[in-house]
Parts: structure tokens; sequence; C-alpha cells
């Protein structure tokens, strides 16, 4: 296989036809290419931020690339009675909704020292407010009125491990992977589905300057953090996900996906510094180590 096939569609043509799904954050970035790909395999699609303007915008694009309705709708996730509004907007277009992708996201680097309370609420209120608001309301609906359904949540490797300079996404995501691995028992038997992906460095405009503001992105090389070298493609995560909110999928339950060329156990082993040891050095090595043996 060559390796540029990597970028992509996997699934067959109609993989999820007869499908609706609900993207929070589908306006850009990850969402937006979600959406994007659902649309090609044939799925109703409902996208949903702050940003009427912007939804527009991106479902006029994507209707026109796939000739595949996207419906708008301008939702703060962080409102229950807004997303009880999305998720009656949502049934009366469609008449139901097979899935719900909790993608929307904000975060931002900062010592947590310099923080306010006020920045923990931003973050903690969109990330796992917004999860549980939207899962909540969806959920009360589908098992009051016995639909399967699905749900994908987008969360990140630091939800596990955490991470210095991102501690309020850092707890939200980890509430987040919480809310997943727990639901995915406890609403098993109404047959709702949940599972996670856990993302690396898929390059996003708003993202990666509300991370590496100015020229911080020119200064750090993020790839080399990466075994594999390089960043994520868009289209790499859209074919998980896709995969995930199918019906090929129906078994995986209480999964958390990583889908990060290997980063994060690459930050994780003690040793791993250790790569940048040139070969003729791991010689001269060799040696102490078979001296140090032979004492």
């Amino acid at each position: 296989m060559s390796e540029q096939n990597y970028n992509l569609p996997m699934l067959k043509e109609g993989s999820l036809i007869d499908k609706v799904i609900v993207i929070t954050g589908g306006g850009t970035g990850l969402g937006k290419s979600m959406a994007k790909y659902f649309s090609e395999l044939g799925a109703k699609v409902i996208i949903t931020s702050r940003k009427i303007d912007v939804l527009r915008k991106t479902s006029e694009e994507i209707l026109l690339s796939t000739k595949n309705e996207v419906f708008p709708v301008a939702c703060d996730v962080s409102e229950y009675k807004q997303v009880e509004n999305l998720l009656d907007a949502s049934i009366e277009k469609f008449g139901k909704v097979d899935a719900l992708i909790n993608n929307a996201a904000g975060n931002f680097i900062s010592p947590t020292e310099r923080l306010s309370n006020r920045a923990f609420d931003i973050i903690i209120n969109i990330v796992l407010k917004g999860t549980y608001n939207c899962t909540l309301a969806f959920g009360k609906y589908w098992i009051k009125n016995k639909e399967k359904a699905t749900v994908l949540n987008i969360v990140t490797t630091y939800a596990w491990t955490g991470s210095a300079y991102v501690v309020p996404s850092a707890a939200a995501k980890a509430g987040v992977l919480a809310i997943t691995r727990s639901l995915a028992v406890e609403w098993a038997k109404y047959g709702i589905r949940f599972n996670a992906i856990a993302p690396g460095l898929f390059p996003t405009k708003g993202a990666w300057e509300r991370l590496l503001p100015g020229d911080l992105k020119n200064k750090f090389d993020l790839k080399k953090k990466v075994p594999l070298q390089r960043v994520g493609d868009h289209q790499e995560l859209a074919n998980l996900a896709a995969y995930l909110v199918s019906d090929y999928s129906s078994f995986i339950n209480g999964e958390v996906v990583t889908i990060d060329g290997g980063e994060w156990l690459n930050g994780a082993g003690q040793f791993n510094f250790l790569q940048s040891v040139p070969e003729k050095m791991w010689d001269e090595i060799e040696k102490m180590v078979r001296n140090v043996k032979g004492s």
C-alpha cells in the first residue's frame, strides 16, 4: 500500500446511509472534517456551535461537495435549554438522531497560577458540561423512545496522563473520558454505545493558533514528538470516527482509540529520550555495559 493512502476515504460508499448524526463544534476544524466525510457516506448531518454564520458557510460548502443536506443549528452546549432546542430541531428536521459526536472544545496554554477561576469555568463549561448536557438530553430522548444510538466523544491523551499548562482542559477531558466508560456500561442495556477518540497532532487553524500563538509554532517542531515524524491528516481521524459511528463497529463499546502516531507513548517511556543517541555512541555504550557485566 502506498504510504499516501492514509489520506483517502476508508469506508465504502453509502456506509452511513439513513444515519442522522449531530456534531457539536461542527463548523470548523476536525468537526467540519468529520461532517464532510459523514455526508459523503450518505448521512444526514446536523452541525452546531455558537456561530450560526460559520455553520451556514460550512453547511453550504459540504452540500456543494456532497449534494447531501447539512443542517446548521446554533447552540451553546453549556446551556442545557439550548441543547434541548438542538435536539428538538434535529428531530423535527430529520425525525430521529442515530449518533452524537461530542466534539465542541476550548483550550489555551498558560501557567496554571496565571489563570483566573473564570478561565477554568470557560473550558469546563464547553468541554465537560457541554458533553454531559448533550449526552443527558439526547440520552433521555433515546431511552424514552426505545431508540438505539451511538455517542462518540473526542478526548485527548492527556485525559489519562494529565499535562502541564493545560490543566483546565486536562481536567475536563478526564471527566469526558469517565463519562464515556461509565455510560458504556450503564446504558448498554438501552442499546446506546459509547466510545471515544483521543487525537494527537491534527493541525487546525483555530486550535493551533490558541495553543501556539505568534511565532511559537515556528520555534517548536511538534512533529519531532511523534515517532512517525508527521502530524495527522484530517481524513485519518474522519475515517476512524465514521467507523466508530457505523454499524461495522457495533460490538465496540467503552473503547478509547488513540490516533497520535505514538506521541503519548513516546513521552511516557522513561528512557525514550535515548532515541537521540547516535549509532556510534551506542557502540561505546555497549562496550561500557559489557565491562560492567564482567566486573
